[in-house]
């Protein structure tokens, strides 16, 4: 059989292998930080809610300690967003800043370094010493390569503090509105509210799921439970400090 001939023949199974060798995004991606920003309002906001209207006050104070708990929380949760990532870049970008540095004064010595690190995992000194030497050859290659294997991070894909901040106050906003919704929509009970609440909840469990290896079920159930939990305390708090406080 030709080499031709051995190559046709593996190609399906190399296609196969390409198509189903696939892992889901273990980092969540932009999924996780918006269902769980969307389950914080959620929880939080119901939470807020039913504690209030366990102490027996009126509709129009549970919608404006609702709506008051949605835009604090929102604007809360975007703040710390901003600047948490706006911190955590700037430190990348002096690191980043140190690593350009030190490739630009210390050329021979990065270069060293980086070879040294190849030998760590394995390859061959001589070898390590080749790929190191072709690798160094672009400064913003250089740059890149020892961003990754010495700071774990890439240049070319910083976190943007201003994406941070409007995903979290859109995601947290949408999901404290949930319990508000049956209030707006002219509901005069709370059970409604915590209803269509619980139903979210185990809605965000349930897509969590995704980037996890729990079962949709599982998930969707755990975070009603926990959400539902969370609900019934404060409700019993708010109704004990009512009783007192009045």
């Amino acid at each position: 059989m030709s080499v031709m001939e051995i190559m046709d023949a593996a190609a399906p199974t190399h296609v196969a292998h390409r198509d189903n060798h696939t892992h889901r995004d273990v980092n969540g991606g932009w999924l996780r930080p918006a269902v769980f920003g969307a389950m914080d309002g959620l929880v939080s906001n119901l939470a807020l809610m039913t504690g209030v209207a366990g102490g027996a006050v009126s509709q129009q104070t549970i919608v404006i300690t609702g709506l008051a708990g949605l835009a604090a929380g929102a604007f809360s949760m975007a703040a710390g967003e901003y600047t948490s990532v706006a911190s955590q870049r700037e430190l990348v970008v002096a690191e980043l800043d140190a690593e350009r540095t030190q490739l630009r004064t210390y050329p021979k010595d990065e270069q060293e370094e980086l070879a040294a690190l190849y030998v760590s995992r394995g390859v061959e000194p001589e070898l390590a010493a080749k790929v190191a030497e072709q690798l160094s050859r672009d400064p913003e290659q250089a740059l890149e390569i020892h961003a990754r294997e010495e700071l774990g991070i890439d240049p070319s894909d910083l976190p943007s503090p201003a994406v941070a901040a409007v995903s979290s106050f859109g995601s947290f906003a949408l999901g404290a509105l949930l319990p508000l919704l049956p209030y707006l929509l002219g509901a005069s009970a709370l059970w409604p509210a915590v209803l269509l609440a619980l139903v979210g909840l185990f809605g965000c469990g349930a897509v969590v799921a995704r980037v996890t290896a729990r079962s949709w079920l599982f998930s969707g159930l755990r975070q009603l439970a926990l959400g539902g939990a969370a609900a019934g305390v404060t409700y019993a708090l708010g109704a004990l400090f009512g009783t007192v406080v009045g």
